[in-house]
C-alpha cells in the first residue's frame, strides 16, 4: 500500500501550480479585472458568478458558495479522490508524487528560493544605482536607448566584476550558500570553489507569471563568453515553460489584446521603452505549445516576430509546428518577418514604433505562412506537385484541435490540390473528428446540478464572532500578516467555533509562516471550517486597499480585550443591580473606573 503523500510536497504543488491554468483546461476563463470569470460549473446560472483569483491561487463562486485550491478544484470538478487529484496536478506540473514510505526527500527550502531570488534582484538593481564600476552597463544601457524608468519597469541590474561579490552578501550562512546553488546563482566547481554566476554583466530577473523572481539572465559587457547567460534549470526555473516579460505584459496592460514573440530581453525591453509593452521572449529555447497555452490564456492572438534570414524562417518553421495543436477555434497566429539584418531593437529605434506596429497589423496568417512555407518551390499547376503538397501538408493539419478552424483548414487544402477531404484525411491515416457530447465540457458530480448550500457562518457568541471572522479574512487575503498577531493565547478564553477556527489558522500560519491562501484552504479542504474559510476568501471585495496590517492588529487586540470587557460589563451590572444607599464610597469609586475603563474599551472597538 502507497505511503501518505508529504504535506510539504502538497504544500509545493500548490505553489507550483497555476489555478488559472488549472481550471481553463476544463472551463473557459475571461480575464475580468485582476481575477478570471466564468460561469460556474457546479451549478446552473446564466450570469457569471465564478471568479479564480490568480494572486492568491484560489476560486470562489457568489452564486453556490463553492471554492477552494487547485486541488479542491480537480476533486469536485472530476469527482476525484485526494490522492488522484494530486497525483493529476503533480503530472500537469512535471513533478513525480513521493511517499513518506520511500526514501524520497522534498526539498523543504524550495520555497525558500522566491525570496533569496528576490534580494537577489534587489542587489543587482541596487550595483547598478551606485556600484564604482557601474559606468559600463550605464553606458551600455544608454547606448541601446533606454532610460533609466524603463531600466526600473523592467527590474534591471549590474553584475559586477569578481568572483564572490554576490555569494559574500547573500551567502551569510552555509545554508544561504547552499540555497544560492540550488538556485543556479553560484557555481561550485569540482575543485570545491564556490563562485558567482554573473559577473560583469548586465542582469535580466525572470519573473514568473506571479511575478516572482525564479531566474536571471545576463548580457555580458566585455569580451567573455557566453554573450548571453542564463540561469540552469533549477526545483523552481523550467525555461520550456516560461517567458521573459509575460509578467510585465499582464502588469501594464489591462486588457492584452495580443501578445508578440520576440527572441530576446532586449527586443522586449526596447519595445516596452517605445510603449510596446505586450512582447515576450522564450529563454533560450523554440516557442513550445505549454507557451502558447499560456498566451492563449491571457489573449486570443500571438504574433511572432523572426529575422527574416534562414536562421529566422527554421524558427518560424519550428514554432508553427508547435503552434497547430493549440489552434482552437477563436485563436489566431500569425507570423512576421523583419527585414534581413533587423530585429525588433533596432527596428523600433530606427523607425519608431508606428512602423512597427505597422508591420504586426501586416503579418501573415497562420494558414497562409502554412500553405506558402509548405509550397515553396512546388509547381501546384502540375499533378505531381499538388500530390506532394497533399503529402507535406497534411501531417501537418492533423495536429491541429478538432474544430471549425481544423475542417476549413483541410478544406483549402482541397481546394489547391483538388482532392476530397476525406481523401485527404486517409493519406495520413487520420480518423474523421468525432463529435464530443455537451455535456462532457463541464461534466461534474451529479449532485453538483443542484445549488450548493452555503455554508452558515457562526454567528454565536455574537460580541465576538463577526470579529474572528473579520481577522480571518484578512488572513486569507494577506496570510504573511499572521506573524503580528502576537501573543494570541488570550483568544482561547473565549468560546465558539469561530475563535476555535482562527486559533487553528493562526496557529497553522505560526508554524509554516509560508503558507499561501490556496494551502490554508487545503488544510481545511472538505470540512466544515474549510467551507466557512471558503466563503471569507471569496469577500475579498469587502478587504481594505490598504491598511491591512494595521486593521489586523486591531481586531486582534479588540478580541484579546474581550473577555476583560465582559468581566467588566458583569462587575458593573452587579453593582448596578444593588441599592445606590447600601453601596460603600469604595465600591461608587470602583463603579466609576470600571465605567472608564470599560468606555475605553469601547472606544477602541468603535463603539
Amino acid at each position: 500500500m502507497a505511503g501518505r503523500i508529504p504535506q510539504s510536497f502538497i504544500d509545493d504543488l500548490l505553489d507550483r501550480a497555476d489555478i488559472v491554468e488549472v481550471i481553463d483546461r476544463r472551463v473557459k476563463l475571461k480575464k475580468t479585472g485582476k481575477n478570471y470569470s466564468a460561469r460556474c460549473p457546479f451549478h446552473d446560472e446564466k450570469t457569471p458568478s465564478f471568479s479564480v483569483n490568480p494572486e492568491k491561487q484560489f476560486y470562489y463562486c457568489f452564486g453556490c458558495g463553492a471554492g477552494g485550491n487547485s486541488l479542491g478544484f480537480l476533486m469536485d470538478y472530476e469527482n476525484m479522490e485526494f490522492p488522484r487529484a494530486v497525483e493529476s496536478l503533480a503530472d500537469a506540473c512535471g513533478m513525480q508524487v513521493p511517499r513518506e514510505e520511500s526514501n524520497q526527500k522534498v526539498d523543504k527550502g524550495q520555497r525558500e528560493l522566491y525570496p533569496l531570488l528576490e534580494e537577489a534582484a534587489s542587489y543587482y538593481q541596487k550595483q547598478l544605482r551606485s556600484h564604482p564600476e557601474r559606468d559600463q552597463a550605464v553606458a551600455y544601457l544608454k547606448g541601446r536607448g533606454l532610460t533609466g524608468q524603463v531600466a526600473k519597469q523592467y527590474d534591471m541590474g549590474f553584475a559586477p566584476p569578481g568572483w564572490d561579490n554576490l555569494l559574500s552578501t547573500l551567502g551569510t550562512s552555509e545554508e544561504r550558500k547552499l540555497q544560492l546553488q540550488q538556485a543556479g546563482m553560484v557555481i561550485k566547481n569540482e575543485d570545491g570553489r564556490v563562485y558567482d554566476r554573473f559577473r560583469n554583466r548586465v542582469v535580466f530577473p525572470i519573473r514568473d507569471q506571479r511575478g516572482r523572481v525564479i531566474a536571471f539572465g545576463g548580457r555580458v559587457l566585455g569580451d567573455d563568453k557566453p554573450k548571453y547567460l542564463n540561469s540552469p534549470e533549477t526545483e523552481i526555473f523550467h525555461k520550456g515553460r516560461e517567458l521573459y516579460g509575460l509578467y510585465h505584459a499582464q502588469k501594464l496592460n489591462r486588457q492584452l489584446q495580443r501578445i508578440v514573440v520576440v527572441e530576446g530581453y532586449m527586443d522586449v525591453i526596447a519595445l516596452g521603452q517605445h510603449g510596446i509593452t505586450w512582447a515576450v521572449a522564450t529563454l533560450g529555447t523554440a516557442t513550445s505549445t505549454a507557451h502558447l497555452e499560456k498566451i492563449y490564456r491571457r489573449c486570443s492572438e500571438v504574433v511572432f516576430c523572426f529575422d527574416g534570414d534562414e536562421a529566422g524562417r527554421k524558427a518560424a518553421t519550428r514554432a508553427l509546428e508547435s503552434a497547430l495543436p493549440a489552434m482552437q477555434d477563436g485563436r489566431q497566429a500569425k507570423f512576421l518577418f523583419l527585414p534581413e539584418g533587423e530585429d525588433p531593437d533596432t527596428l523600433v529605434r530606427d523607425r519608431g514604433a508606428e512602423h512597427f506596429l505597422q508591420l504586426v497589423e501586416q503579418a501573415m496568417p497562420l494558414e497562409q505562412y502554412l500553405f506558402e512555407s509548405v509550397g515553396q518551390g512546388l509547381d501546384i499547376d502540375s499533378m505531381d506537385g499538388r500530390a506532394r503538397l497533399s503529402k507535406l501538408a497534411a501531417p501537418l493539419l492533423s495536429k491541429l484541435p478538432n474544430g471549425v478552424f481544423r475542417q476549413l483548414m483541410f478544406q483549402a487544402l482541397a481546394e489547391r490540390t483538388g482532392l476530397e477531404q476525406g481523401a485527404l484525411q486517409a493519406l495520413v491515416d487520420i480518423p474523421a473528428p468525432t463529435p464530443v457530447p455537451a455535456q462532457k465540457q463541464a461534466q461534474a458530480p451529479p449532485e453538483s446540478s443542484k445549488p450548493r448550500q452555503r455554508p452558515v457562518l457562526h454567528q454565536q457568541p455574537q460580541g465576538f464572532s463577526n470579529l474572528a471572522q473579520s481577522a480571518m479574512a484578512l488572513l486569507l487575503h494577506k496570510p504573511d500578516i499572521a506573524q503580528q498577531a502576537g501573543d494570541y493565547s488570550a483568544l482561547k478564553q473565549l468560546a465558539g467555533t469561530d475563535i476555535a477556527l482562527l486559533v487553528e489558522v493562526l496557529e497553522l500560519l505560526q508554524r509554516r509562516p509560508d503558507s499561501t491562501t490556496a494551502m490554508i484552504l487545503g488544510h481545511w479542504y472538505g470540512s466544515d471550517a474549510g467551507e466557512v474559510l471558503n466563503q471569507l476568501a471569496g469577500q475579498e471585495r469587502l478587504i481594505p486597499a490598504a491598511g491591512i496590517e494595521k486593521q489586523f492588529s486591531d481586531t486582534i487586540e479588540l478580541l484579546i480585550q474581550h473577555p476583560k470587557r465582559q468581566i467588566l460589563g458583569a462587575r458593573v451590572d452587579k453593582l448596578r443591580d444593588r441599592n445606590y444607599a447600601d453601596i460603600s464610597d469604595l465600591e461608587k469609586l470602583e463603579i466609576v473606573r470600571a465605567l472608564q475603563e470599560k468606555q475605553q474599551l469601547d472606544q477602541k472597538r468603535g463603539k
